[in-house]
């Protein structure tokens, strides 16, 4: 049976963008009589807000979309991340970094999907794990594993090839986890069988298919899905962001709108003025 989730993190209100993601992957698991998990990934420090997770479970009611099971929450899952970032480290896999920000950028010589990719600093050197994040020997894990193959649904068969990212961090030192390791535990733990997001984060399933065969954990499906975007000034299509102020959900809720008529209208491509779908979008830094 097919299973998928939408997992939206708290760290602001819901706008027509995640409306979108969630009527995806609630949708595509009705039409083949599978289920739906809505998931929160609230361990993103003092920026994961309880309050939101309230407003989100009025929007998608609001959308006209129900979940099957429980509500999941990431900061519930803590135990997990720090056992798996454990293996890794014995596994010989994981090294400490200590390296900034702007440390990497004028060390860095290529740009990847993330930015400039880390060039490897602290790969062969002394650092204080208590003051660390902790990065994939990429090189290391893929020699171990070697090729390795995933498949997008709208895309087609894929070969894996995390190197794009170089040496990512997995556990970082302001939280649990990060992104990456996160996500793929928790679609492994949840039983997911078609992992449901937008393109933005195509890149990043070859970074989890390396992660699931270290791990050894089960091999999904995925379905990345257009964005919805918006021109900025610079002419540019940007997808619809809170941080850019996109119009949240809880807004339109609490002024009357007709939640079922908006859900219908994106899932027949009707959108508002200045709001379209694509599938590559320049990322604002």
């Amino acid at each position: 049976m097919i299973r998928t989730r939408f997992a939206p993190s708290p760290n602001g209100p819901l706008h027509l963008g995640h409306a979108y993601a969630a009527l995806v992957a609630h949708d595509v698991a009705r039409a083949r009589g599978g289920e739906c998990i809505l998931r929160i990934e609230d361990i993103d420090g003092t920026r994961s807000r309880a309050e939101f997770v309230d407003e989100f479970l009025r929007d998608l009611e609001w959308l006209g979309l129900a979940w099957d099971g429980d509500t999941v929450f990431q900061s519930r899952r803590l135990a997990s991340y720090a056992e798996a970032g454990e293996r890794l480290k014995t596994m010989g896999l994981i090294y400490p970094c200590t390296c900034t920000r702007a440390e990497i950028a004028a060390a860095a010589q290529e740009i990847g999907p993330d930015g400039p990719i880390y060039p490897g600093t602290c790969r062969h050197r002394a650092a204080d794990p208590a003051h660390a994040a902790w990065r994939l020997d990429v090189a290391k894990a893929t020699a171990l594993t070697g090729p390795l193959a995933w498949t997008d649904e709208a895309a087609g068969p894929q070969s894996a090839t995390p190197d794009i990212f170089g040496d990512v961090v997995l556990l970082r030192k302001d939280l649990p986890a990060s992104y990456h390791l996160a996500a793929t535990l928790d679609d492994a733990t949840d039983g997911i069988t078609l992992v449901t997001r937008g393109m933005d984060l195509f890149p990043a399933s070859h970074v989890h298919r390396l992660l699931q065969a270290l791990l050894g954990l089960a091999v999904p499906t995925w379905l990345h899905h257009p964005l919805l975007v918006e021109s900025a000034r610079d002419g540019e299509l940007r997808k619809l962001a809170k941080r850019r102020g996109a119009p949240s959900l809880a807004d339109r809720r609490r002024a009357g709108e007709d939640g079922a008529a908006i859900a219908q209208a994106l899932r027949e491509g009707r959108l508002p003025a200045g709001i379209s779908l694509s599938q590559g979008v320049h990322q604002a830094p």
